[in-house]
């Protein structure tokens, strides 16, 4: 009878805490100066969006400017105390949890505009690991001070609400995606998916780089690696996408709307 080999779980670097208001200077970390009035992501940054220029004043005396967290490292790790939400500046972030069985799975991705951390709000501890898939810049905004802020400011509550909501039809969505979907439509939407948040950030939807490898997209959307990579050139032959490595060329995204059963809007 074969034996099965043990899986051998390689934990990321760990990065130090960063919740802490004072940020060491050495080690040659490069040092986040920008205030919420002056980033040129205010516009596009979920706690600060549609927020008037006296609001972000405000909101400056928040947010706590952080070093970058290099690939690989985590920001935070299952368990850790809450204490902050974190919108990434720059950079890409995927979430995992670890399975009975020892694995991690890969449990959502973060891109530059989005936030991490609300995972946490209900339990007041962390309950999965979020991983830079590249060199990101963050920041960290205290929830105590965010929610003194809600209510002095009723359209960032209004605001906050409206983003809590999002990510709940997410993970919806994720749920719709693994229960009912077959590995053509798993992708395409995985896709499509990637193209209006990149939008929404101010990127370009139809060009973009995955920052994942084959095996981690493949552990977020449940199949195996080379099912991904077969239906990645799958498409690129049916001329829906161009794939260069980890670079993808949406082509035809009506298309890939249509793999998934819908009409394009």
């Amino acid at each position: 009878m074969a034996t099965s080999t043990p899986v051998r779980i390689i934990p990321a670097r760990r990065r130090a805490p960063i919740d802490s208001p004072t940020v060491p200077k050495s080690g040659g970390i490069a040092q986040l100066r920008t205030t919420c009035s002056t980033c040129n992501l205010r516009e596009l940054c979920p706690p600060c969006c549609g927020l008037t220029r006296s609001e972000r004043d405000a909101a400056d005396h928040m947010v706590i400017n952080r070093p970058r967290v290099r690939r690989g490292e985590s920001l935070y790790r299952t368990g850790d105390r809450f204490t902050s939400l974190y919108a990434v500046r720059n950079g890409f972030f995927k979430s995992t949890a670890v399975l009975e069985n020892g694995r991690d799975q890969v449990t959502g991705y973060t891109i530059t505009g989005e936030i991490l951390g609300m995972d946490a709000i209900g339990s007041d501890r962390h309950t999965c690991n979020a991983i830079a898939l590249e060199d990101s810049d963050v920041c960290a905004i205290p929830f105590a001070g965010l929610q003194a802020l809600a209510h002095e400011i009723p359209s960032l509550q209004h605001h906050f609400r409206k983003m809590m909501s999002r990510e709940i039809l997410r993970e919806q969505g994720v749920m719709l995606l693994l229960g009912s979907m077959n590995a053509d439509e798993r992708l395409a939407m995985f896709l499509l998916d990637l193209s209006r948040r990149f939008a929404a950030s101010g990127y370009s939807p139809s060009e973009f780089h995955l920052r994942m490898t084959r095996e981690e997209i493949g552990s977020y959307l449940g199949l195996k690696m080379e099912t991904v990579s077969r239906t990645l050139s799958k498409f690129q032959d049916a001329g829906l996408i161009v794939v260069q490595q980890k670079f993808i060329r949406i082509l035809d995204g009506a298309s890939l709307e249509r793999v998934m059963g819908r009409e394009p809007d």
